[in-house]
């Protein structure tokens, strides 16, 4: 089977990160519980007319996608597969609510047509003219999982050359209220970098839009060679470290080889304690650990800037301070584990190494 790579990146999310040229430098810290994207600016990437008529996730979508592909030095690519947890879900709030407030009469279709799932696939495949595989998985917390496991599994295959992936999520004013109200968000105000220290349950939410070029040819731009990724559904908490350590069995990976760790901690004091805390405490407490979801919020697809994260560590040997939990002494980045759960379910392993 062939290898495949990460050749290309774009990114945008609640971090000055759109900017390729630079890699958290200078981040920015929020002390609300529900933090926006710094957006770019989209009339450098989108016809300002068009823009108008595109919901939020879309443009992020498409510019990070163009992002990418640019510094893929590509202009197209075989395939488009993106993963989504909620899709454009301001429009579907728009619809919901006209159906509601006009009592399902004189409805007009366009808010239902942005809402749909795979809108952000299909406007980045007329952006780009590419007329080949376009699929979208909306898997909940491993959406992006499944499209960065789809186009492996192609690329090895040789089905594809070039394959864009990424991860999308907006957020709307209705679905963060009742968010809020089941407390999957924090019900206090607090600093994104001391999400760590928090006891409460509950999360920072955020949205954003990361895309990759995944090709099975290496090339200059290559950031890191994707080595296994592997998701489940349900992970009792007494069987993290078990499964854990047969994932790195099962691809010939000791623990002393992995240089970094990569967690998904949020804040959330129930799932941080029973599952990243006991990787962090114990298997891999003399690993190198990181984080990320102070810097982008938690959202379904935020694994996708971990994988963001990762991917630039390795290309430019780079560990931001920001990112850091522990201080294990290291210069050396070669191999990466990351891994994510959200709220007890769809856990996630997923392996990099150093082009």
């Amino acid at each position: 089977m062939r290898k495949v790579y990460i050749t290309g990146v774009g990114s945008i999310s609640s971090q000055k990160t759109f900017d390729n040229n630079i890699f958290l430098e200078e981040t920015l810290t929020y002390t609300n519980n529900v933090i926006s994207v710094v957006n770019p600016d989209y009339k450098q990437y989108i016809n300002p007319a068009a823009a108008r008529r595109m919901a939020k996730g879309i443009k992020m979508g498409v510019v990070a996608s163009k992002i990418a592909l640019k510094d893929a030095n590509l202009e197209n690519v075989d395939a488009i597969i993106t993963g989504t947890g909620m899709g454009c879900v301001r429009d579907s709030e728009k619809f919901v609510s006209a159906i509601i407030d006009n009592e399902e009469q004189y409805l007009t279709p366009t808010s239902f047509i942005q809402s749909t799932h795979n809108t952000v696939g299909g406007q980045i495949a007329l952006e780009l003219q590419c007329k080949g595989y376009n699929f979208t998985y909306v898997h909940a917390s491993i959406s992006f999982e499944s499209a960065l496991l789809d186009a492996k599994l192609q690329l090895e295959n040789n089905e594809a050359n070039a394959i864009l992936i990424g991860g999308v999520d907006e957020h709307g004013d209705h679905t963060v209220t009742i968010h809020k109200l089941i407390n999957h968000i924090k019900p206090e105000k607090i600093e994104t970098a001391k999400i760590l220290s928090s006891d409460t349950e509950g999360a920072i939410f955020g949205e954003g839009a990361n895309f990759f070029v995944l090709s099975n040819k290496k090339q200059d731009s290559c950031y890191a060679e994707i080595l296994a990724i592997e998701t489940y559904n349900i992970i009792p908490e007494i069987e993290i470290l078990n499964t854990a350590q047969q994932f790195l069995k099962d691809n010939n990976i000791n623990v002393e080889d992995i240089d970094i760790i990569v967690l998904g901690n949020n804040g959330d004091v129930k799932y941080d304690d029973t599952f990243y805390n006991q990787l962090s405490s114990g298997l891999f407490k003399d690993t190198q650990q990181v984080y990320y979801k102070h810097l982008c919020g938690e959202f379904h697809t935020a694994s996708s800037f971990g994988i963001w994260l990762a991917s630039k560590i390795l290309k430019t040997q780079k560990l931001p301070e920001i990112a850091k939990i522990n201080k294990t002494p290291g210069s050396n980045y070669t191999t990466i584990l990351l891994y994510n759960q959200y709220r007890g379910e769809n856990h996630s392993f997923t392996l990099l190494r150093k082009c």
